[in-house]
């Protein structure tokens, strides 16, 4: 495991950059005699202030605020410090932020054989077809298109999400009339507020129809899937993201 004290100042007198001060600053106050609100976190009691601080960055990269994206940014990444400092303390656990950049860079290499391998990539679509296929082989585990999704994640994005896979394998189709035509994205999400605003002058949940209607999608994507297995159709279900 990485050496984790820490001097505050001193990356200029030992050679350390930034980053890998602000490594061994998250060790420093995890360790005997730091913080002991630090010390007592884990991973799950975490996960609140994960979400906080990626949606308060989500906030920063559409106002185009510069100062606050790199505020917000580093709050993000001093919540996955702080998980790989946990891990690295976790017996069973036992990775650092060094394991973890080390899967992500082999990782990245693999999904991109057009840039470190010999495959040729002309356009995005020849790309997103790579990382289909690498997907497919590193996780072959997994059964259905809808494997994969985190069905945690807002309702809009959720919906986005089930609707491209549903596409995938035909259970939607993906050049079908446009129902609701919109002109811009200004236009479609004062549509969507109208929707909202007009589901609750009428008393309904937006958010729980939405994920209604989305639970009913995914079981006809899974009876789908089912039907082409039982018919011995090869190469049905698109590998999942």
């Amino acid at each position: 495991m990485t050496d984790l004290s820490f001097s505050a100042g001193s990356h200029d007198d030992v050679g350390l950059s930034e980053l890998d001060e602000l490594v061994q600053l998250v060790g420093t106050l995890r360790a005997p005699g730091g913080c002991p609100w630090d010390a007592e976190q884990t991973h799950a009691s975490l996960v609140q202030y994960l979400i906080e601080e990626t949606h308060e960055l989500i906030e920063a990269i559409e106002a185009g605020d510069r100062d606050e994206m790199i505020e917000e940014l580093g709050d993000v990444l001093y919540q996955v410090l702080f998980h790989a400092d946990i891990a690295a303390h976790t017996t069973g656990e036992d990775f650092d932020i060094h394991d973890v950049a080390a899967h992500m860079s082999a990782k990245m290499i693999g999904r991109h054989p057009h840039v470190f391998g010999d495959r040729a990539a002309a356009t995005a679509d020849d790309v997103v077809a790579f990382w289909d296929e690498l997907k497919a082989e590193e996780k072959p585990h997994r059964s259905s298109v809808l494997d994969g999704i985190p069905f945690g994640m807002p309702s809009l994005a959720l919906a986005d999400k089930v609707i491209g896979r549903a596409q995938k394998i035909g259970v939607l189709e993906t050049d079908a009339q446009v129902a609701v035509p919109v002109a811009s994205e200004a236009e479609l999400g004062a549509l969507l507020l109208s929707t909202v605003s007009s589901a609750k002058a009428q008393g309904f949940d937006a958010e729980r129809a939405l994920r209604a209607s989305l639970r009913e999608l995914q079981t006809e994507i899974r009876a789908a899937e089912d039907a082409a297995a039982d018919a011995g159709i090869v190469g049905f279900t698109a590998p999942p993201e």
